[in-house]
């Protein structure tokens, strides 16, 4: 196909570039966020990554709501638009029941996508289900996520 051609090609996929691309490892990610909180949000953050592990957290890190943290208990949680999630969305682009986070009878929290319409992210990669570690980003419409795990 000649240039002339390609300019009038009706197929073409145009990357309009909606989500933001991150290349930091999630240590990285979560050092900015504990740079960027203030003095006892750090100390909850940090209360997290200390604890045995049946508790974590996530924080909104970019987008609306920016700074919001959302504990997670063995229980887990539900993330969505409806207002009965227990980690509500005001966005669009974001399903009623998006995903959620469990904790495994191993002791890991694992992210699982509810087969939603504009996918879940970790990592900048579109996941179904995946483990979660420490300073893992997660993106759900226009909202980034930082998980805050036990680190022992």
């Amino acid at each position: 196909m000649n240039a002339a051609e390609s300019q009038s090609e009706l197929t073409s996929t145009i990357h309009l570039g909606v989500r933001g691309v991150s290349h930091n490892s999630p240590a990285k990610t979560l050092e900015d966020l504990l740079s960027s909180l203030d003095e006892k949000a750090r100390e909850i953050v940090q209360e997290i990554a200390q604890s045995s592990g049946d508790k974590a957290m996530v924080v909104i890190a970019r987008g609306p709501q920016k700074g919001s943290r959302f504990l997670i208990t063995a229980d887990g949680v539900s993330i969505g638009r409806s207002t009965e999630s227990a980690i509500f969305l005001d966005d669009v682009t974001v399903s009623r029941s998006h995903a959620q986070i469990k904790r495994e009878e191993s002791g890991s929290f694992v992210l699982i996508d509810n087969s939603s319409l504009n996918g879940t992210y970790l990592n900048n990669i579109s996941v179904e289900k995946n483990v979660l570690k420490s300073g893992d980003e997660i993106q759900i419409g226009k909202f980034h996520f930082v998980f805050i795990g036990s680190t022992k």
